[in-house]
């Protein structure tokens, strides 16, 4: 057991030293978990975020499960199998002389931290231009991610309100790549239940009777 929290608190200590979270409060936020808005959360990922990130717990053909077409994964993957994780398209030596650290896998981002999507959302709104010119986070101040999407420099208007539509579709596909599985399990066990709870009135119908031709 010691290994294994050791081994956890080494995968996730890169998340740390990338985004550990400020004492700004999560924003409020509702998430949709239907395919379609994960699917476009997943395009936004996979066209800007992996340029410096990993998803290297999510193969190409898990992209079926969020609504991908198998021409549109053959487009994304070029030689690389289905089977193949999906990772960076920059080298990880580059990335290191850039910002300083390897930028953290993002298949484990949403639960390495709390909130877990409120998570994702938060950090991605509080991009701010300081008095200097350059820019920092509120969440995370220091932040060595750069803000790719121009956060900062975006004004209220229809242009904020559609950024803050498609960081929760983000948000939302993030917190799906850190448990695919999460929804299949949850519906497992929901029919687990219901077979212990006719397993149990069946063992309480027998040992009725079989006590009955005792007394």
């Amino acid at each position: 057991m010691k290994k294994i929290e050791i081994l956890f608190t080494l995968m996730i200590a890169p998340l740390s030293v990338w985004a550990s979270g400020g004492e700004v409060p999560l924003m409020q936020v509702d998430l949709a978990h239907d395919a379609g808005t994960r699917k476009q959360g997943a395009e936004v990922v996979l066209t800007v975020c992996t340029g410096c990130h990993n998803l290297k717990y999510i193969k190409y053909r898990d992209l079926q499960a969020v609504g991908f077409s198998q021409q549109e994964i053959d487009d994304l993957r070029g030689a690389a199998e289905m089977t193949a994780p999906i990772m960076s398209l920059s080298p990880p030596d580059m990335l290191k002389d850039t910002y300083g650290v390897v930028p953290p896998d993002l298949s484990l981002i949403a639960k390495a931290r709390a909130g877990k999507g409120r998570y994702v959302y938060t950090l991605f709104n509080n991009f701010y231009m300081r008095a200097d010119g350059n820019v920092d986070n509120h969440l995370f101040p220091g932040i060595r991610m750069p803000d790719v999407l121009g956060v900062a420099a975006m004004g209220e208007g229809p242009d904020k309100k559609a950024f803050q539509e498609s960081m929760k579709k983000v948000a939302s596909f993030l917190e799906w790549a850190s448990d695919p599985n999460a929804e299949e399990r949850e519906s497992l066990g929901f029919y687990v239940l219901i077979y212990l709870i006719i397993f149990t009135l069946m063992l309480g119908v027998m040992k009725r009777r079989i006590w009955a031709d005792v007394h």
